[in-house]
């Protein structure tokens, strides 16, 4: 039974395998279902998650929703409580239509007008009457300007009107006050030189000028750029003290009158018109006062520092308006600019013809010492360099070029007025040592005056400090030929500088009267040169550089004829007449310790 029961089982296996074999197509047919079906139900999968993150996101924004909109209703009924509480307020505020028509047709106009008309008042003070007065009504007045514009433009014409007559009428009688102060600097018969019209203050000197009104000194005058910010004058307290001005105070004086009135009425129109076209209307005539004084001051005016320091203060006042951020007298300030550079270049020019034109002969002063004309041009030199700093556009440059050429022209006349060349060489001498002493505080203490200034500054330092040495070495040698002139003609003929080699060979008969000629007067000599330079130079340091330079000069070239003589045939015999170099320079050291 075990034996059939397995064979029938073999049987069956071999028939299910026939089986599987005839239905293996179906079996892989079925497996690319049941796989593709895994694949579907993987993105039917995905497609719910999707729907799951989805549905979270809509259930937080409806929780916002639901905030936001509780949010809205809270915010909905304190509207309507805020309407319930306001609408008796709105009631009461709510101009009535016969109200409207009363302002419109003019009643609140003619009042505005009544307090215009009252500016008018002597002793009103326009700027308390508009902050404390006007200012209620602004709201009134720009109520008109959208409802009722010919009313409207009523108004602005009567404050133009009136405004414009009692800031041109202040001005006036501040400018006639003013003029009362102003002190007289310069007409032009006092530009240096000029014509024969300046006979009465040349010969004068140096007291004369010194006191005439620093007309070419800009000295404390300077002081005003300092004070830009300051209030202006009061006449009445100048007038009781007896002061005057020179003419920059005034100006200052009325242009920060003109700035402090314009600064506020600009103010004032911008808040109260809202039309700052009318400032310049207000404004028409009190500029016009101004413009029309300042043509007439300028055409009168030949003091040129006086033209530079109003050139400053112009300047300085734009920035003070752009500080203030106030355009309203840009148009002006450019004006006055305009009106002061084109004088100032003719008043320059003047200066400059009056040198070129002048008559050396009748200027000239018999004398070596600094002419009080050059003085003259260094002060004005010195000031206009610092004004020119103080400005900062370095348009003078090119004009203290010509003026240095107009008085080195004249100088160069009154050198040759001079007998000798030792003496033209000296007042050249002079006159620059001078005009350095001026200029030196501007180039020690101020160095950056001249970096602001301009090349000029500087071309004229290296000027004077380059004609100085070379008349200083003029001065030397001449002076020297004067008191030892056979030992200098000795030397420069017959010993090189190398003391090798001789221009023309000497011999004893030569150089024996030199040596025996120097051993008997160069003690008297030297002293003579010495109370001669001390004597004529003008200034004490420059004095003593002379010294030096001349003795320095006299040492050197008398070790050279020692040396020439110890070289010469027979040379030795005048040993006993030479002077030792020792002796020569105890004696120069006795007149250095005593300069």
């Amino acid at each position: 039974m075990a034996t059939m029961v397995e064979g029938n089982l073999g049987h069956i296996e071999q028939d299910l395998i026939q089986d599987y074999i005839k239905d293996n197509d179906s079996l892989v047919l079925l497996h690319d279902q049941i796989h593709d079906c895994d694949i579907v139900l993987s993105q039917i999968g995905s497609l719910l998650s999707g729907f799951q993150v989805h549905i979270g996101s809509l259930s937080s924004e409806l929780r916002s929703l639901h905030e936001k909109s509780l949010d809205l209703g809270v915010r909905l009924k304190n509207r309507k409580l805020a309407e319930t509480k306001l609408a008796a307020f709105v009631e009461e505020i709510v101009a009535p239509p016969g109200l409207v028509n009363a302002i419109i047709d003019g009643e609140v106009s003619a009042y505005v007008i009544g307090i215009f008309s009252s500016m008018r008042k002597p002793g009103t003070n326009i700027q308390i009457l508009q902050q404390n007065l006007l200012q209620k009504y602004r709201h009134l007045v720009l109520f008109l300007k959208e409802h009722g514009i010919e009313k409207y433009n009523d108004v602005c014409a009567a404050y133009v009107d009136k405004m414009n007559k009692v800031l041109s009428e202040d001005f006036r009688v501040y400018l006639e006050a003013l003029e009362s102060l102003k002190l007289d600097i310069g007409v032009s018969t006092d530009v240096i030189g000029y014509d024969a019209n300046v006979v009465d203050l040349i010969p004068r000197g140096r007291e004369q000028l010194r006191n005439h009104r620093f007309m070419f000194s800009l000295g404390e005058r300077s002081n005003i750029l300092k004070e830009i910010d300051q209030p202006g004058l009061v006449p009445c307290i100048s007038e009781a003290n007896s002061l005057k001005y020179p003419y920059e105070v005034i100006f200052r004086s009325l242009q920060k009158l003109l700035m402090d009135t314009a600064s506020s009425e600009y103010i004032f129109i911008k808040a109260f018109f809202r039309d700052e076209s009318m400032f310049y209307r207000v404004f028409e005539g009190p500029v016009a006062v101004i413009d029309e004084n300042m043509k007439l001051t300028l055409a009168n005016s030949h003091d040129a520092i006086c033209l530079m320091l109003m050139i400053c203060i112009t300047k300085k006042h734009q920035l003070v308006m752009s500080n203030r951020r106030l355009p309203c007298l840009d148009t002006y300030l450019d004006k006055a600019l305009i009106y002061l550079w084109p004088r100032f270049k003719t008043v320059f020019d003047m200066y400059i013809q009056s040198l070129y034109q002048c008559d050396a002969k009748m200027l000239w002063v018999d004398g070596t010492h600094p002419h009080h004309i050059v003085r003259c041009y260094m002060e004005f030199t010195a000031s206009l360099i610092q004004l020119n700093a103080e400005c900062g556009d370095g348009q003078l440059d090119m004009s203290l070029k010509r003026l240095r050429l107009a008085v080195d022209d004249l100088l160069v006349r009154f050198a040759e007025k001079f007998a000798t060349q030792k003496l033209k060489h000296l007042f050249l001498l002079n006159n620059c040592d001078m005009a350095i002493s001026i200029l030196k505080p501007i180039w020690v203490y101020h160095a950056y005056l001249f970096q602001e200034a301009g090349e000029e500054a500087k071309e004229l330092r290296r000027y004077f400090e380059e004609k100085l040495e070379s008349n200083l070495v003029s001065f030397v040698d001449e002076l020297l030929m004067e008191y030892f002139g056979d030992l200098i003609k000795f030397v420069k003929n017959h010993i090189s500088e190398d003391l090798i080699s001789y221009t023309e060979c000497p011999n004893i008969a030569d150089v024996e009267p030199v040596v025996k000629n120097f051993a008997v007067k160069w003690r008297t000599a030297l002293e003579l040169m010495h109370n001669e330079v001390v004597t004529c130079c003008s200034n004490f340091v420059s004095g003593m550089a002379i010294l030096k330079a001349a003795m320095a000069q006299l040492l050197n070239d008398y070790n050279r004829l020692s040396e020439c003589v110890k070289m010469i045939p027979g040379g030795s015999s005048l040993n006993r007449n030479l002077v030792s170099i020792t002796s020569i320079s105890y004696e120069i050291r006795k007149y250095s310790r005593t300069l």
